[in-house]
């Protein structure tokens, strides 16, 4: 008997197949022969027979998920997805059922031997997957561009190193959390990688210029999440029940939530149409103005666009049918089966998940939130204080008057007062100067003053293209290279960030310069996303707003400052470990989720919000305000606690790789984060902006409703845009 029902599937574009299948089918099953992977067993244990690979059909997913392709292009992509699947089962047979990590590391840094971003394989293949790598490898990337070597080299080594983490989680016993299950499940699934294929096999690379956009990363991580999570639906039997498997999105959700297998199932079914949803939206709004900037060819990434399309229909039609997922009750869940009768389905799956979509654009803003208690957060670090803290007040004060930040009519000096944003500052650099404390107080306020600015200057019904205008001038005024701004500060923004960019920026080397700019522009940037949702009045999809709400918050800003301070001491791979990024992002969200249980009243109900956890909670699993707090504090305690699991866990490993300054660096900066997340947490305790005492008193003075600026605030927006 089925764990549970399968759910009905949002899939909007009809599957097609590629006419060249017999073909792909052929030569796939002589390629895998001759790679050793039929009937040959691996260290004594069986992977595949021939009815295995039969079953399984791959030429099949390929044939579905290509429709387009050529005949050779067809068969190596076949290849590729043969390759892949065994490389799984292998893996899970000779390490994940014997937990035998230390040969799983060897067993994986031989792989990336056989993958060289140029020059030839320089190694002899021991066993079928490193032969069917190395001979992929020769017939794939030679015609490929170096910037798509680089990409698909990181999205292979991805997919085979994270193993290591389902690996580790299930010898530990260790269910991962949400967020942390959706990041990983990105590397470790594969998708990214199938990404690049798709690149490959519809003949189109796409721009350099663009590649690292947020717009082609979120088309290509939603394509990811998509489908990760429709596997993780078709294979929870398989891989929970019968391979004790830890890493499913379904049971992720049990765990986490509390849920029953088929209501586990049924939400992360929501989720998934949640993130072809934002696929969507991306396509469609975000695309066409990043080509049209960069000047880039429409045409090619259209095609790709296209393609990953193709995948997800053509992917749902495979899982449909391969014996190697749970799809009895499929068909008549799903409508008319059979080739060709996909597009049947569709206006049923439009139908269906219609409600969802329209209950993202139908919140009323300004929504009285009522009476509601903060629970008790999980921050279990020190608290250190800087001794500089009441010099840091006042000197905060004096900045702002002189950078014209109080003339505005955003803020007067009792709102920057109940602000407190040296008392911040005080938490996250209690070690810090006089002189840097006056710094990082001045950087928190000019970043609380233009998230404050924004909103109430361009929010709803405002000038988007005029709040994009602003943001090229105030990325203007921080040059590189030092050299005189191209633009005069006409705000109190401008002013107090070109005063700002030149203490900053003026001491550090180029590198570091360079680096600091860019996590500036991400948080400048993510405040024009924040524009374009309320314009449209869209609650975010809720992995687009963990991942967008590390910038909105400065996370990015504050992060890098602290690794600049370990330049030339901290090596810079040691940052692309997955402990460190791990450690990051947790303390990131952490902090992105105290200040959202804080803020929840004056963002929701006086401010008209739409960028709240506690808000996309509620939405996303539309449940009520109290159970909404408690997903998003259990949230915050899971990332807390991740962070102090990788602590424990996974960094010594990265420790025992380091010289003894490094070890020193390393260990000061997991230390930085955990004064961040301490001064965070006690700045919201301390300041007076979100009790809704402090509330009241701050609207009867600074007009907050949607039209209501103030005379200087409506002057400042036409100075920006000048």
């Amino acid at each position: 008997m089925q764990p549970f029902e399968l759910p009905e599937f949002y899939m909007p574009y009809p599957a097609r197949i590629n006419p060249h299948l017999e073909q792909a089918r052929e030569h796939s099953k002589g390629w895998a022969r001759e790679m050793d992977m039929i009937d040959v067993p691996q260290n004594g244990a069986k992977i595949w027979d021939e009815s295995d690979f039969d079953s399984h059909d791959y030429a099949l997913l390929c044939a579905y998920t290509h429709p387009d392709c050529s005949s050779v292009d067809l068969e190596l992509v076949t290849d590729w997805y043969v390759w892949v699947f065994y490389f799984d089962d292998h893996f899970l047979e000779l390490f994940k059922r014997t937990r035998d990590l230390p040969a799983a590391h060897a067993y994986l840094e031989r792989l990336a031997l056989f993958m060289p971003v140029d020059g030839e394989i320089g190694d002899e293949p021991t066993n079928p997957v490193e032969r069917g790598l190395a001979d992929l490898w020769g017939r794939t990337v030679p015609s490929h561009s170096p910037d798509f070597r680089r990409r698909f080299v990181e999205s292979t080594k991805n997919l085979l190193d994270e193993s290591l983490w389902e690996l580790a989680n299930i010898s530990e016993g260790r269910v991962s959390n949400p967020i942390e299950y959706v990041e990983m499940r990105r590397k470790v699934g594969g998708a990214p990688w199938s990404a690049n294929l798709i690149e490959h096999a519809v003949g189109a690379e796409v721009p350099a210029s663009v590649a690292g956009s947020r717009a082609l990363t979120v088309l290509r991580d939603t394509f990811a999440d998509a489908v990760h999570l429709r596997n993780d639906i078709f294979s929870y039997e398989r891989e929970v029940l019968d391979e004790g498997e830890l890493s499913n999105g379904i049971l992720v959700f049990e765990k986490f939530l509390g849920l029953s297998t088929q209501e586990a199932a049924d939400a992360v079914n929501d989720l998934l149409t949640s993130r072809l949803h934002q696929f969507e939206h991306t396509a469609l709004t975000e695309v066409p103005p990043l080509l049209a900037e960069h000047g880039a060819e429409p045409a090619g990434v259209a095609a790709y666009v296209k393609g990953l399309q193709d995948w997800q229909s053509g992917g749902h039609e495979w899982h449909l049918r391969s014996s190697r997922y749970m799809n009895q009750t499929a068909r008549p869940l799903d409508g008319p089966a059979g080739i060709g009768t996909s597009a049947a389905r569709i206006v049923r799956s439009l139908a269906g998940t219609a409600p969802q979509r329209a209950r993202a654009f139908s919140h009323v803003p300004f929504e009285p939130v009522g009476s509601y208690d903060l629970p008790e957060m999980y921050v279990p670090f020190e608290l250190n204080l800087s001794p500089h803290l009441d010099a840091a007040r006042e000197n905060v004060v004096t900045w702002c008057r002189s950078m014209g930040i109080l003339s505005e009519g955003v803020w007067d000096e009792q709102a920057l007062r109940d602000n407190d944003l040296p008392l911040c500052a005080a938490g996250i650099h209690p070690s810090a100067t006089p002189e840097a404390l006056d710094l990082s107080s001045a950087w928190l306020a000019w970043g609380t003053y233009g998230d404050d600015l924004y909103p109430r200057v361009w929010g709803r019904g405002g000038d988007i293209a005029s709040a994009r205008a602003a943001t090229e001038r105030l990325k203007a005024l921080m040059p590189v290279e030092l050299t005189v701004p191209t633009v005069l500060p006409a705000t109190a923004l401008e002013r107090a960030l070109a005063d700002l960019w030149a203490r900053t920026a003026g001491p550090m080397e180029v590198p570091a310069r360079r680096m600091f700019r860019d996590s500036v522009v991400i948080m400048l940037d993510s405040w024009l996303w924040e524009l374009d949702n309320q314009r449209l009045n869209r609650i975010p999809d809720p992995v687009d707003y963990v991942e967008m709400r590390r910038r909105t918050f400065g996370s990015d800003m504050t992060k890098s400052l602290s690794r600049i301070a370990h330049l030339g001491v901290l090596p810079e791979h040691v940052y692309r470990t997955r402990p460190v990024q791990s450690l990051e992002n947790a303390a990131m969200d952490s902090a992105c989720l105290i200040n959202d249980m804080f803020s929840y009243r004056k963002e929701i109900e006086y401010e008209g919000e739409l960028h709240n956890a506690v808000l996309v909670v509620r939405n996303f699993l539309s449940c009520s305000q109290e159970r909404a707090f408690e997903v998003v504090n259990d949230l915050l305690r899971a990332r807390v606690e991740q962070f102090e699991h990788v602590v424990a866990a996974e960094l010594p490993a990265v420790l025992d790789e380091l010289s003894a300054d490094a070890r020193g660096a390393l260990l000061e900066y997991v230390h930085e984060l955990r004064d961040w997340l301490a001064g965070i947490l006690n700045w919201h305790r301390g300041c007076h902006r979100y009790t809704e005492e402090d509330l009241r008193a701050q609207v009867s003075s600074v007009p907050v409703r949607v039209g209501a600026l103030s005379g200087l605030g409506t002057s400042a927006a036409r100075h920006l845009v000048s």
